[in-house]
């Protein structure tokens, strides 16, 4: 049911875009009409320079989330795990966190130049945090007693990390990961758009320097509907990780 209304609202809103520039509320010019929009991308998915520009977007960005997933589970089990280095880096984190991803733009392009390394930089930092913050936030959720008992029969570290630090956190990292691929496929986009690194981003600039509208439309659509994959994507895999889980054990379906 809830499929169904979700995609009840976007056919409206598909509507409304068709009729406000067909009723003059919008100038056509620069607000095409759904039909010319879905015509386009028609077209584009007949052009090969176009599968280029996603399977580029596909690389930075998946590249760049498994970069980041794999740095902030590791980075956070480790600083979660010693109270002392927790402490220690709380300041610094809470300091670089904040810091938005774009402002970092003038430095990757003197470091990388316009390249797609350069766009990999701004996604692997963005999407690094959300599951940072993720991760200490599991560690520190373990259940005080289970930890009692784990020191009280001399595990070792490794072990109580398998079995009581990964349990406890996994929720917590899936959904950094889901929040880390929202936020990793922003930043692709913004920095093939800005720093001009191969893929859609940059083919949508282009499309926008040379007044073709119904293109930037058309690409815009389908960083749409990345975002839309992302999502279906990552809950699944959240599902199917967390089948144990009682959040999940108890979620009616839609």
């Amino acid at each position: 049911m809830r499929v169904l209304l979700g995609l009840a609202g976007l056919l409206g809103f598909g509507v409304l875009l068709e009729l406000a520039p067909r009723l003059g509320l919008v100038p056509a010019r620069y607000a095409p009409p759904t039909s010319e929009i879905l015509g386009t991308l028609a077209e584009q998915l007949g052009r090969g320079d176009f599968w280029v520009a996603v399977l580029d977007t596909l690389r930075t960005w998946l590249l760049g989330l498994v970069i980041a997933v794999a740095l902030g589970v590791v980075v956070g089990v480790v600083i979660g795990s010693i109270p002392v280095l927790r402490a220690a880096t709380a300041s610094t984190i809470e300091f670089l966190r904040p810091i938005p991803s774009v402002a970092l733009i003038p430095l990757v392009v003197v470091v990388a130049g316009p390249t797609i390394t350069a766009t990999l930089y701004l996604v692997v930092y963005a999407a690094f945090w959300q599951v940072l913050l993720q991760v200490l936030a599991g560690v520190a959720d373990i259940d005080p007693v289970a930890s009692d008992t784990a020191r009280t029969y001399h595990l070792d570290r490794w072990t109580r990390i398998r079995y009581l630090v990964w349990p406890t956190a996994l929720p917590y990292v899936v959904t950094g990961v889901r929040l880390a691929a929202t936020v990793a496929l922003i930043l692709t986009i913004t920095g093939e758009l800005v720093i001009g690194s191969p893929g859609l981003g940059q083919e949508i600039a282009t499309a926008r320097s040379s007044g073709a509208v119904s293109d930037m439309y058309a690409l815009i659509v389908v960083t749409g509907l990345f975002g839309v994959a992302a999502n279906v994507l990552t809950r699944a895999a959240q599902r199917r990780a967390l089948a144990w889980h009682p959040s999940i054990r108890t979620e009616v379906p839609a």
